[in-house]
């Protein structure tokens, strides 16, 4: 039965008693006392649901076994002792004060005990424990109440407590392993009283069993590790390695080699400390967990051309750091300078391309090119038809390199990008004196220039009526005037014209010489457009891959799927021109992480209905003329769709759609003609 207790006094120290008794099993708190209505005590009573009065004097009419004086009065002590003292035990408040510091001190030594991390085990002189803290108990997986009171050998099979009651030696730093597997490091000691006499012992200890396990990893790691740097120091690529913060953990000798820098330079350092120009691929990999390759910069205190290729260590789904392969390319950009200087001065002798940088197996890109290479094995004059940007020139290029004058000169000519008068004595050359400002001299022409090769003339339909006479002149009697002299000079040339307009139209239209259509027409090679081809749009599309990587020092590898999708529904007006311009345009908008050009990087080339139309009307049965005129109509809507875009800037728009500004201009005026002649 538990004994009823009533508290006089709720301040501090009641309070303390208050929640002392509250933890108790032998004592049930029935009535708390205090003059202060206010006082800390009564409040926590009544939390407690404890009956609380203001007079001590009820204790007449409540029965109670205990009585707790906080108060400190004598006088009131003494009038409780007259009061019950005969059938209750009185307990003044200096004792209870020192009851409640017990407990404090012993709940302190417990929360002490308690949160240490290691396990520790106390035992009296006979072996039986008397203490075990909740480590023993994670540690061990015995219950702490369970084993109060039980021998220690019964408890940890192997417990060496008992020898130290024995010898009363300190054991430090043992090992024991305990039934579960669990291995333990422990030190004993026993406990001595003040008459030298060992009255128990206790043990503190601590599971070792994963520091072992690690302690075997590590020895594994670190002959992985060894295994590791022994492949990278013997590479002959440069290679660093730098942590999840970007800071330099690793360089071989190929890297001192290769930047000028030793290992105090980079480890430890920021990322960037090797970078002479450019931005550090470590730190843009480590935020972007994506690897980038083929990125050019310049590094070490030589600035040394390099292309870096850096990818991130991921471990478990962790980011752990960034491994970058390093390639020195300053001789490959010395070498490469060389060779496209040598380039530009072969290109102003022989043409570029051959019949195998054209790219199709549609049927009719097959038959133009089985045509040009029966054009190439003859002298006879070959006019390449087609419209702008379909390759017209690349096939020239191909008929000079495939026929017997390909270690001769080509020499290219674009009719219409220069003034009559200018472009008389280009291609025939001038006389001392011919006009003003007139070379002292003279000048051969591009015909003599290419005398025993090739000459290009590209938009042979914009020639004017007097240099097509003497162009005629040319290709009848083999021979050339220049501009101003009277002696005729022998030339042999083989000529390949080119046109984007109808011939046929400008003849009946007294623009172009009857005589001279006969004369160039002679084996006619109708290079089709790219919608009539579109199965060859992906095999353009990797070649010009290629060329833009090139030109913009990227590393595209395709188009997806999608993107590709796109390209093939669009009817391409200005034709594989066009499609260079779109791709290259993608590139240089493409982050340099991204390997592939996808439908996000592909504007929207043309709305459906439009391209609906355009479909219709290259399918539909017209006649020639009301073809010419649709196409007239569509360009001059795209020019004009370009020209509000960029401010009506005829310059920009012509750069923009890849052709001449010459071009731009006629273009404008077919167009403005064929509406004027609707209404």
């Amino acid at each position: 039965m538990k004994r009823k207790v009533m508290i006089i006094g709720a301040g501090k120290g009641g309070s303390a008693v208050l929640r002392m008794l509250k933890q108790s099993n032998i004592f049930d708190v029935k009535i708390m006392v205090d003059c202060n209505e206010k006082a800390p005590g009564l409040v926590l009573a009544k939390q407690f649901g404890i009956r609380t009065e203001t007079d001590w004097r009820v204790i007449g009419q409540t029965e109670v076994h205990v009585i707790f004086d906080m108060t400190g009065r004598r006088d009131l002590y003494q009038a409780l002792l007259q009061e019950r003292g005969e059938d209750a035990v009185i307990v003044p408040s200096a004792v209870a004060k020192l009851i409640v510091q017990m407990q404090e001190e012993s709940e302190q030594r417990d929360l002490i005990f308690n949160s240490a991390h290691d396990g520790m085990i106390v035992v009296d002189r006979t072996g039986c424990i008397t203490l075990f803290n909740k480590s023993a108990e994670q540690i061990t997986g015995y219950n702490g109440n369970e084993v109060i009171g039980r021998y220690i050998a019964e408890v940890i099979t192997g417990s060496q407590l008992p020898r130290v009651l024995h010898t009363g030696a300190i054991e430090v730093h043992r090992e024991l392993e305990l039934e579960n597997g669990t291995k333990l490091i422990t030190t004993r000691i026993p406990i001595i009283s003040e008459d030298g006499e060992i009255t128990g012992a206790f043990a503190v200890f601590k599971d070792i069993t994963e520091v072992v396990s690690l302690a075997e990893e590590v020895t594994n790691l670190k002959e992985i590790q060894m295994l590791l740097e022994a492949i990278i120091h013997s590479s002959e690529e440069a290679i660093s390695v730098v942590d999840e913060k970007g800071r330099g953990i690793m360089i071989n000798p190929a890297y001192t080699r290769l930047t000028g820098l030793e290992r105090e330079d980079v480890i430890g350092k920021p990322a960037n400390a090797d970078i002479a120009e450019g931005e550090s691929m470590h730190m843009k990999v480590l935020q972007t967990c994506r690897p980038v390759r083929g990125i050019q910069m310049k590094v070490g205190p030589k600035k040394r051309d390099v292309i870096v290729n850096v990818a991130p260590v991921i471990v478990d789904g962790t980011l752990k750091g960034s491994v970058g392969v390093i390639r020195d390319v300053s001789e490959i950009h010395k070498l490469t300078g060389e060779l496209q200087l040598a380039r530009q001065i072969i290109r102003t002798l022989e043409a570029k391309y051959s019949f195998a940088d054209i790219i199709g197996s549609s049927e009719g890109i097959s038959l133009a090119i089985e045509q040009a290479k029966l054009g190439a094995n003859t002298p006879a004059t070959v006019l390449l038809r087609g419209e702008s940007g379909t390759g017209k020139e690349l096939f020239a290029h191909a008929i000079h390199n495939g026929s017997n004058r390909k270690y001769n000169k080509f020499i290219r000519v674009n009719c219409a990008s220069l003034s009559e008068s200018l472009l008389e004595s280009e291609l025939f050359g001038y006389e001392e004196g011919a006009f003003s400002g007139a070379k002292r001299g003279g000048k051969r022409g591009l015909f003599e220039e290419a005398n025993n090769g090739s000459i290009f003339l590209d938009e042979i339909g914009e020639l004017s009526a007097s240099t097509q006479a003497k162009l005629l002149r040319v290709l009848q009697e083999k021979e050339i005037v220049r501009v101003g002299g009277t002696m005729p000079i022998s030339v042999n040339v083989r000529v390949i014209a080119a046109t984007n307009v109808n011939l046929e139209r400008a003849i009946l239209a007294g623009k172009f010489r009857e005589d001279l259509y006969y004369r160039v027409n002679k084996i006619p090679i109708f290079i089709p457009p790219l919608r009539q081809r579109k199965e060859d749009i992906p095999a353009i599309a990797e070649r010009l891959i290629q060329k833009i990587n090139q030109d913009y020092g990227r590393n595209v590898e395709g188009l997806t799927e999608s993107a590709l999708r796109r390209l093939q529904r669009y009817d391409w007006p200005g034709n594989v021109r066009e499609l260079e311009n779109i791709l290259g345009r993608a590139v240089i908008f493409m982050k340099y992480n991204e390997m592939y050009i996808d439908i996000s990087h592909v504007p929207s080339l043309l709305h459906e209905k439009e391209a609906e139309t355009v479909k219709q009307a290259a399918e539909a049965p017209v006649e020639t003329a009301s073809l010419e005129k649709l196409v007239t109509e569509f360009e001059g809507r795209i020019i004009t769709e370009y020209l509000d875009k960029l401010g009506g800037n005829k310059t920009k728009t012509a750069k923009a759609l890849g052709i001449s500004l010459r071009n731009l201009y006629y273009k404008l005026e077919k167009y403005e003609h064929a509406k004027n002649s609707k209404q």
